[in-house]
């Protein structure tokens, strides 16, 4: 197997080999549990390094009527993936005559993760609700490991609301307190992440099916951060207006 690294390769023309540096996406996704079933929320953006490829990217995939599966990741991996185990569990629907409970969806989702998880990058949030076990997240990253989650975040602007959600989050939550909290984490973390932005998507998933909203920056409900006004930059004796 070749282990060069890719920095040290050079081009060759001949062969058509063109050795190309690694992409740096980001993404923000949050999914919570509440009395009765589940909030997702995710940005819209998606980035190829520096250059945004897109304004308004729908990183929610319904699944089934009562699931849907959040993308984080390399787009054209996440999608596949999302196609490829909607397939399955469709037929397994068909054939067994029964709903596939969202466990056994999130395992489907995993097997494909781990299987192929040098040649993807994709990470998912499975989301969804069934007789059985009420509202479920279960959090895939990268490489194939399934956990459930009372409440998660994905992505790079996870890391700047994993605190947030941790604080937010009790076992009695109502529906609107949680789209409130998932709403205004991605909000947050939109406003910090280079990576993350755009409009912001939500998605409520209970035994009645999924409902999607989506809340634009030049209208009313979108989530709005207040931040500390800065000291003055330059010196005292320098008259400024704030």
């Amino acid at each position: 197997m070749d282990t060069m690294r890719d920095e040290k390769r050079k081009a060759i023309p001949a062969i058509g080999f063109y050795p190309q540096e690694e992409i740096s996406t980001g993404t923000t996704l949050i999914a919570m549990e509440y009395n009765g079933g589940v909030v997702v929320g995710t940005d819209s953006r998606t980035s190829a390094g520096s250059f945004i490829t897109s304004r308004a990217t729908n990183k929610i995939t319904p699944i089934t009527e009562n699931m849907v599966v959040c993308r984080s990741g390399s787009a054209a991996d996440t999608q596949a993936i999302a196609d490829i185990a909607k397939y399955h569990i469709d037929v397994y629907t068909m054939t067994e005559n029964k709903p596939v409970t969202i466990y056994r969806s999130s395992q489907i989702f995993r097997q494909f993760l781990y299987n192929y998880r040098e040649q993807l990058s994709a990470s998912v949030l499975v989301a969804g609700w069934d007789s059985e076990l009420g509202g479920q997240v279960y959090a895939i990253p990268i490489g194939g490991f399934v956990s459930r989650q009372r409440s998660t975040a994905s992505g790079s602007g996870s890391t700047f609301v994993q605190g947030f959600l941790d604080s937010q989050w009790r076992p009695d939550l109502t529906l609107d307190e949680c789209k409130a909290i998932v709403k205004q984490a991605v909000g947050l973390a939109t406003f910090r992440d280079g990576s993350s932005g755009g409009v912001v998507r939500l998605a409520v998933i209970d035994k009645t099916g999924s409902k999607f909203e989506l809340f634009r920056p030049d209208k009313p409900g979108f989530p709005f951060v207040q931040t500390p006004t800065p000291h003055l930059s330059f010196p005292p004796h320098i008259e400024q207006v704030l």
